[in-house]
């Protein structure tokens, strides 16, 4: 069997495709030529700059495996090849320490101004007046985002002496506390209080321009911001005034909006630390990295069990009665978290009617995919699934029956929470396997799931839908369906909507107002 590799991969990750396997070294393919050359190939090992888009996918006939050497999969079309029936697979452990030592670098680089000193010195200037510093022993480290590189850096700002609180409301407080982390109810609560500001996120739609004016204005005068996790996340043009007219003491950034970039409103400030997206630069991790991917492309062309496929159905043995639900049970979750108040507890997934004859482990994970991937920083795969939930407290738990009283299969999930129970259900219908939701909190509904939903808990009377509908027009938002479930004239009725762009919050604030509703949401589900 052939194996194609684009770009840089250790050199033991290449003696151990090389034991089994023909490689072919070809970087140039990386920049173009790729759907030219790909037809013999068994296997393509990429990094972050290979395309492997559906033109490439639709010429590669033998491909069995693309690999990504690294965490992220952005630059793969990972349904064209779960499509294909090409396993995707990456190395989502492989560079964690090296990503939280980088932020820990930048944070000490720039506390302590040692690139502008160093540059200085080297130009022939002994200025140590002008470079002095400030100590990170008794500062307040405010992370957002407390996943696995956000829980590394806590760990090792604690043992710096530093007092670590943390904004991530899908960690509950006890497992904060196991991390010695004090967790903050909300963002502004941690932006007031910290000297330093992390980000340790994933670039959703949610968290895009996440940090922008209004947070700066927000942070302690003086403190600083680093960000080692994702470009947009920070308003860099917001960051650039704010460090300009000195409300902050400086930033360190290792990620931007446009990569690669080497112009930048921020490269021409003295107070800022920038490096060209070095968090997994690391020999170790390129190391693990390579390693991790030879083992998982061995596997796969072997035909035995892949632990790092993100794209299980075409990588392993799934019933044919349960593949059909693998989409609906991952939106479920997705839905299930954009549902969801305060940090999740317990995941309880419920199979019920003919599907429960069938091994339905598979669709829980798939779920708790759902579930957690729009809220942490690293992909999450059908396989790593488990642990990051663990990780995070998260209890999930698994019931079947044959029996189902309305439908003939329904996918049911329920999520404990600090705030409440949630729940949703959902089901295949017809013979194109159309996706429905079905049940939202305990109120039954009926509608297609979409990448933009709200869903509003009010008091049932006469002329609410008008009024959602109409202060949603006025701010050019359109609807694309809605449903009202309630289970009594004048008792509490449930709208769910789903929508062909997301509501502004400031709007789903004036909604949540005008109809007085108790709960309001916006969800949209990560893909």
């Amino acid at each position: 069997m052939r194996v194609l590799v684009t770009e840089p991969l250790s050199e033991r990750g290449l003696e151990l495709l090389r034991r089994d396997f023909q490689v072919d070294v070809r970087p140039e393919l990386a920049a173009a030529g790729l759907a030219e050359a790909i037809a013999p190939y068994d296997a393509l090992v990429v990094r972050s700059q290979t395309r492997v888009d559906a033109e490439v996918l639709a010429a590669a006939e033998n491909l069995k495996v693309v690999a990504r050497a690294g965490i992220g999969l952005d630059n793969v079309d990972v349904e064209m090849a779960t499509r294909r029936g090409v396993m995707v697979v990456n190395a989502p452990q492989s560079n964690i320490v090296s990503a939280a030592e980088h932020t820990l670098a930048l944070l000490l680089a720039q506390a302590r101004n040692i690139p502008a000193a160093s540059a200085a010195l080297k130009a022939g200037q002994w200025s140590r007046e002008r470079f002095q510093g400030i100590e990170l022993a008794g500062k307040t480290l405010g992370l957002v985002g407390l996943g696995r590189v956000g829980s590394m850096v806590a760990q090792r700002a604690g043992a710096l002496g530093m007092r670590v609180i943390a904004f991530d409301p899908y960690v509950s407080k006890d497992r904060a506390r196991e991390m010695g982390v004090e967790l903050m109810p909300t963002l502004e609560a941690l932006l007031v209080q910290s000297d330093f500001v992390s980000i340790h996120l994933p670039r959703t739609p949610d968290t895009e321009g996440l940090i922008g004016e209004r947070e700066l204005a927000l942070v302690k005068e003086g403190a600083r911001l680093v960000n080692t996790a994702r470009g947009g996340i920070v308003d860099e043009d917001a960051l650039a005034r704010a460090l300009k007219d000195g409300r902050l003491g400086g930033a360190a950034l290792d990620v931007f909006d446009v990569e690669p970039t080497t112009d930048s409103p921020l490269f021409g400030l003295d107070q800022v630390v920038v490096t060209p997206h070095l968090g997994a630069s690391t020999v170790e991790a390129q190391d693990k990295a390579g390693t991790a991917i030879a083992e998982m492309v061995s596997l796969s062309l072997r035909g035995e069990f892949v632990p790092y496929a993100v794209n299980v159905s075409a990588g392993a043995e799934v019933s044919e009665a349960v593949r059909p639900f693998l989409p609906l049970a991952e939106r479920l979750g997705a839905i299930l978290t954009g549902l969801s108040e305060g940090a999740l507890r317990g995941v309880e997934c419920e199979y019920l009617g003919r599907i429960a004859e069938a091994d339905t482990r598979v669709l829980t994970l798939a779920a708790v995919k759902g579930v957690l991937s729009g809220i942490v920083h690293e992909p999450v795969s059908f396989v790593n699934a488990p642990v990051i939930a663990r990780e995070r407290g998260i209890v999930v738990s698994e019931t079947t029956s044959t029996v189902s009283r309305d439908y003939v299969n329904l996918v049911a999930l329920r999520a404990e929470t600090e705030a409440g129970e949630v729940a949703v259900a959902g089901t295949l219908v017809g013979k194109r396997n159309a996706e429905r939701l079905v049940q939202v909190f305990d109120f039954d509904i009926d509608m297609a799931p979409a990448r933009h939903m709200a869903f509003f808990l009010y008091e049932d009377r006469p002329g609410v839908v008008g009024k959602v509908g109409t202060l949603l027009g006025e701010w050019q938002v359109n609807i694309a369906s809605m449903e009202v479930g309630r289970k009594a004239a004048g008792g509490l009725a449930l709208m769910a909507l789903t929508l062909d762009s997301a509501i502004p919050p400031e709007i789903l604030d004036r909604i949540a107002t005008d109809i007085g509703a108790e709960r309001v949401r916006s969800i949209v589900i990560p893909g």
